[in-house]
């Protein structure tokens, strides 16, 4: 009988305290728990979302971004055009172990490779000759029969076709990739500016994806599910990826490059790297076949900036 007593008043002295407790936390931060007895029943609710995600893909391509979809396609073609073009005037080495491009007959001498899949850093570069595909990163992703089809499986990775991100992009938002395009070697830098300009308003209104790891593109809300990790950008396996919202730097690369002033010396020195600017690739070569650079890019190319101490004795 004794026991029982204590016991019932450890309770009731248990209670009290956890009580207070609860009352000294103030209104805002307490806890409501409430507990569902109802469990959902996922079988049910899946021909709904499958049903929702039919309807959202009605509302696709936007009648309004067709023009814009049709004029990135046309800017792309003048672009590779117009950079293969003044390939044949200007020089273009690249970096034989990292993607490092430079335009003109030498190399520099900037020590910023970082070696065969990165297993080293701050060597000099050892240069080759470039190409176009130096100059305009290829980046590709899956084509998809529709922008809300379900993700694509690893198994079923070579049922669908690898084509450029940018074409992807565009034939999703309603362009006819069959359409006649114009071709010129003139306009290369506002075909630039055009195409950077129209994939951005694109991926305002259609959704992309690339991974965190290996920078793999994929046009559409979700990211498939092949264990393709690195395997197209030439790095190390990793399995799945890590998808996250894309930018415009993604979908276009800029490539970014050293630019030489005609007050530098002919082969940059890594002594002055802190002198020197930089410039996206294909920016730095219209520049050299003059072409009218806007303001925008003086800043980052350092157009005002001071020469180098070499360069001044």
């Amino acid at each position: 009988m004794m026991l029982l007593l204590l016991t019932s008043a450890v309770l009731r002295i248990f209670n009290a305290m956890s009580v207070s407790r609860i009352y000294a936390v103030p209104m805002a931060f307490r806890v409501h728990w409430r507990s569902y007895s109802s469990k959902i029943d996922l079988k049910k609710l899946r021909p709904m979302i499958l049903e929702r995600i039919e309807n959202r893909a009605k509302d696709y391509p936007v009648p309004g971004m067709i023009p814009a979809a049709e004029e990135v396609l046309k800017a792309r073609e003048l672009l590779f055009q117009g950079v293969f073009t003044l390939l044949k005037r200007l020089p273009i080495v690249a970096c034989k172990f990292c993607p490092k491009v430079y335009i003109g007959e030498k190399g520099h001498l900037i020590q910023t490779c970082h070696g065969y899949r990165r297993i080293g850093k701050n060597r000099v570069h050892e240069w080759v000759h470039g190409g176009l595909n130096d100059m305009l990163v290829p980046v590709e992703a899956f084509h998809l029969h529709n922008m809300f089809q379900g993700a694509i499986k690893h198994q079923q990775r070579f049922n669908f076709e690898r084509v450029p991100a940018i074409v992807e992009l565009c034939m999703e938002a309603g362009a006819d990739v069959t359409h006649e395009i114009l071709r010129s070697a003139n306009g290369t830098f506002k075909a630039w500016e055009t195409l950077r300009s129209g994939v951005k308003k694109l991926l305002m209104v259609y959704p992309a994806k690339v991974c965190k790891h290996c920078s793999e593109v994929h046009i559409g809300p979700s990211g498939h599910q092949a264990l393709l990790c690195g395997v197209f950008r030439y790095e190390s396996w990793r399995g799945s990826h890590y998808w996250m919202k894309a930018k415009v730097n993604e979908v276009v690369p800029p490539k970014m490059v050293w630019r030489r002033r005609p007050q530098y010396p002919k082969v940059l020195l890594n002594e002055d790297r802190d002198y020197y600017g930089h410039a996206p690739a294909v920016v730095d070569l219209c520049s050299k076949a003059d072409a009218i650079v806007p303001s925008k890019y003086q800043c980052m190319m350092k157009v005002n900036g001071l020469p180098g101490p070499i360069t001044r004795l």
